[in-house]
């Protein structure tokens, strides 16, 4: 969803006879932002009046599956920060309904957000020369979507729609249910600029721009209240269906400025104005995540930006706990810490967690520097390999999907180029 759409200028009545053409709830006239894997394990919004987010849950190129690791937290980053999270697929199906099963069959059990909120259908490349096949491809990806109990949309701009789809189709068996793209230029734009409407029948979202803020974020307008689906009341922190992402956003949501903790990820608020140093926060500064690395009274120190902020002006976007995130500790090298110091604390040894902090020398360790361990017992990260006849240590990385730096590091390698066969190997 990055391409740059010129369009003709419409006058803005055309806005609002395809505003007020479908039902009309509390949402209409939304801003949003959509996320894909470019946008990190947490999205970001643009501003502090968004409202809802889609994020993609992966797709087809093809027939090449790829999915999205970022997923499932970015949907519970936007249930956290009180938002609408909705799902799109990469629905690069061409005109092949055995493509678009295939994806729909893998796709729809994966998404996490609440029954009822949109999934919307990516079709904005690999189109086959068949506009009917494509058509149809899309009607029935589309069915499938409504009878998993979601809301299908379809997303692409108007020439690449209008050259390769029979869209009054579409939207004849689903009215209002176009998410169309319509953007003149890159410069930073933080509202619709109706100018450059694309006047088409159908129309329930308009993406207006890829550049909402510095640095590129696509932003969005809800026409007709179609973000409301799948929340009570526009109430973005009570879906109608509970789903795991959801859950840990709830959860998320609920965590007050004395319950952060060290390891936890969260926002700045778009309502903090200075760091705990009184220096003015950047608004660019809001638009990410970060860990907390330390707390203190009700200050928390942020990675990354290295900065103190106020407790209060923080949003936890997970609830990882003390020390923790997921399944991942953290530890912030105090004066005098050895790497086999922390390690026995956590019950593993200096090579796993070299190993898992790429430490090409072990005994360079720095106070401040942020150590993390993924996992339980050494027993149960800690992995062995037997050198074989012909093997080297690249060869070796390669299989085991680490780095000769790392392999040397964790076994004390003198020589790379001198490991001989029967010779065990932590990695």
């Amino acid at each position: 969803m990055k391409k740059l759409i010129k369009k003709a200028a419409i006058g803005m009545v055309a806005f609002f006879v395809v505003a007020a053409s479908g039902p009309v709830f509390a949402a209409v006239g939304d801003q949003g932002v959509d996320w894909s894997k470019y946008n990190g394990g947490y999205g970001n919004f643009g501003y502090d009046h968004d409202k809802f987010a889609f994020s993609q849950v992966g797709g087809t190129y093809g027939g090449l599956f790829v999915d999205q690791a970022t997923y499932s937290t970015q949907v519970a980053s936007a249930i956290a920060q009180g938002k609408r999270a909705h799902t799109y697929i990469w629905y690069q199906v061409g005109g092949s309904q055995a493509i678009a099963k295939a994806a729909l069959d893998r796709y729809l059990p994966k998404i996490q957000t609440p029954k009822n909120s949109i999934v919307a259908l990516d079709y904005e490349s690999g189109a086959s020369g068949d506009k009917q096949a494509n058509t149809d491809a899309i009607l029935y990806g589309m069915r499938r979507v409504k009878a998993a109990g979601y809301t299908p949309m379809y997303y692409s701009y108007k020439p690449y729609t209008l050259a390769n789809v029979n869209y009054k189709q579409i939207i004849k068996e689903f009215p209002n249910s176009l998410w169309i793209a319509a953007y003149p230029n890159y410069e930073v734009t933080p509202v619709p600029n109706y100018s450059f409407f694309p006047s088409m029948d159908g129309i329930s979202v308009f993406q207006f721009t890829s550049t909402y803020v510095a640095g590129g974020l696509d932003g969005n307008v809800d026409l007709t209240g179609i973000t409301d689906k799948g929340y009570e009341g526009g109430n973005a922190t009570k879906p109608d269906t509970d789903t795991p992402a959801t859950d840990d956003g709830k959860d998320a949501n609920e965590v007050t400025p004395n319950e952060i903790q060290v390891g936890m990820t969260v926002t700045i608020k778009f309502s903090a104005t200075n760091y705990s140093t009184g220096q003015a926060i950047p608004k660019w500064v809001k638009e990410n995540s970060y860990k907390v690395l330390q707390k203190s009274g009700n200050k928390v120190l942020l990675d990354n930006i290295m900065s103190w902020v106020a407790a209060s002006d923080v949003q936890a976007l997970d609830t990882g706990g003390s020390n923790s995130t997921g399944n991942t500790q953290t530890h912030i090298v105090q004066s005098g810490d050895t790497l086999s110091g922390i390690a026995s604390n956590w019950g593993t040894n200096w090579q796993e967690l070299a190993r898992q902090n790429s430490l090409s020398n072990s005994n360079m360790i720095y106070t401040g520097q942020v150590i993390r361990f993924r996992g339980g017992q050494s027993g149960a990260t800690s992995r062995t390999y037997t050198v074989q006849s012909g093997d080297n240590l690249s060869s070796i990385a390669i299989r085991l999907g680490t780095t000769v730096q790392s392999l040397v590091s964790m076994n004390d390698i003198s020589n790379p180029n001198l490991i001989y066969a029967g010779q065990t190997l932590q990695h």
